[in-house]
């Protein structure tokens, strides 16, 4: 075994562990803007974590180069690499993300010929499921109502996250979300296993803070979200309850991420969540939870996966093609491909420096109503078989920057 191979190793789960507590920091600071209505600080922070990960990446990336030279890492060496990692993540909390940090450091240091399970993970090594945190404190909470009683379990439930501010007129709120639970509940019998689950941190954005839970009574889940809110005068109120599955969903979508969680065990918290939305892919959940580095991995696993289990082609997504970007789709998947052409025909003034920017403000938007959300990827490879030829002549001629083909 050789030794640089576990240097790099434990050089590069520092690195994310240094990310993950600046991430928590970051979520954890939150609580504070959120108590003391500092909204201006919490808008930064929120923006300034987006950049995160990428830092951490980089400043990863410049120590390995710093401290090795490029003779020393071997083939062999990297394949090593990656053996030690999945042994230092054996009692890991994030393990997932760990991963991820993994391949995003790798794939700055290594040629893209070397993007393959040997040495990065193109599939996790490791499971998320039944991770206990070290804290001691649990993903939710659990609340056990005395028959319809549900009043007092909410109020046990709201006061247990201990905000540091008064209430307006919490009896009369919990009254209103009782009411509504009740409605939700109907008349079905109550069975042993009726209960309240709640994650056990609180979602922050803008100026809301939401509680995430759901009512199970046999085999029924009802989710719920209520969202709390300051009034003028600094008190604290249940804004509303949502038990709609819609409007759920349109709570835990891209024009709201990112939210900001305190989450020792992140993958605990995605599990919650798909419970809710079942039909919510885990990469949109780890996205809106502000870890959206994971949900761009898990969207491109996703990907690989349709692509070995489809035999459709490539081709020109259908309407009016666009003056800044050929857009191509593979009609079995429901997500279009863009692509930044290398110049652009008039009336168009504008270079694909500018186009990244204007990308780049919308991943930084930080207000709901965001019109589009994208993923960027570079480097890469699509199996050419599936690609049309009109699609690859297209891209040849309006991108060809970013065309490459190598067999």
């Amino acid at each position: 075994s050789s030794q640089i191979a576990f240097d790099i190793a434990r050089m590069i789960l520092d690195g994310f562990d240094k990310h993950y507590r600046l991430f928590r920091q970051s979520s954890q600071a939150a609580r504070s803007h959120f108590e003391n209505r500092t909204w201006k600080l919490a808008q930064t922070q929120a923006r300034e974590r987006i950049a995160f990960y990428d830092s951490r990446v980089q400043e990863c990336v410049q120590n390995l180069e710093d401290e090795y030279e490029e003779g020393d890492l071997t083939d062999s060496v990297w394949r090593e690499v990656k053996l030690h990692y999945i042994g230092l993540l054996t009692d890991h909390r994030q393990p997932e993300l760990a991963e991820t940090f993994f391949n995003s450091v790798c794939c700055n240091i290594l040629h893209r010929t070397y993007f393959h399970n040997d040495f990065i993970f193109v599939r996790p090594a490791l499971s998320t499921e039944y991770i206990e945190p070290a804290e001691g404190t649990p993903a939710y909470r659990v609340y056990y109502p005395v028959r319809r009683d549900i009043a007092t379990a909410l109020r046990r439930m709201v006061t247990n996250f201990q905000l540091n501010c008064d209430f307006a007129h919490l009896d009369d709120d919990i009254g209103q979300v009782e009411k509504r639970l009740r409605v939700v509940l109907g008349d079905a019998p109550l069975e042993a296993n009726y209960q309240l689950q709640v994650l056990a941190s609180l979602f922050y954005r803008n100026k809301g803070a939401y509680i995430v839970g759901k009512l199970i009574n046999g085999y029924q889940e009802h989710p719920f979200v209520i969202p709390v809110l300051h009034t003028r005068k600094g008190e604290l109120v249940l804004d509303a309850v949502l038990t709609d599955g819609k409007l759920i969903t349109l709570l835990f979508s891209f024009t709201r991420a990112y939210f900001q969680v305190d989450m020792e065990v992140p993958s605990a918290y995605v599990q919650f969540v798909r419970s809710m939305l079942p039909n919510k892919p885990r990469s949109e959940i780890y996205t809106i939870l502000g870890l959206q580095k994971q949900g761009k991995a898990l969207f491109y696993r996703d990907f690989l996966h349709h692509l070995r289990n489809s035999s459709d082609s490539f081709a020109v997504a259908p309407g009016i093609r666009g003056l800044v970007m050929v857009v191509f789709a593979l009609p079995s998947f429901p997500y279009v491909f863009k692509a930044i052409k290398d110049s652009f025909p008039p009336p168009k003034e504008t270079t694909p420096a500018l186009v990244k920017e204007k990308y780049l403000l919308v991943k930084n938007h930080d207000r709901v109503g965001r019109m589009a959300d994208t993923l960027e990827y570079s480097n890469v490879a699509f199996p050419r078989a599936r690609f049309s030829e009109e699609l690859l002549a297209e891209l040849k001629q309006v991108a060809p920057s970013l065309v490459e083909e190598d067999g």
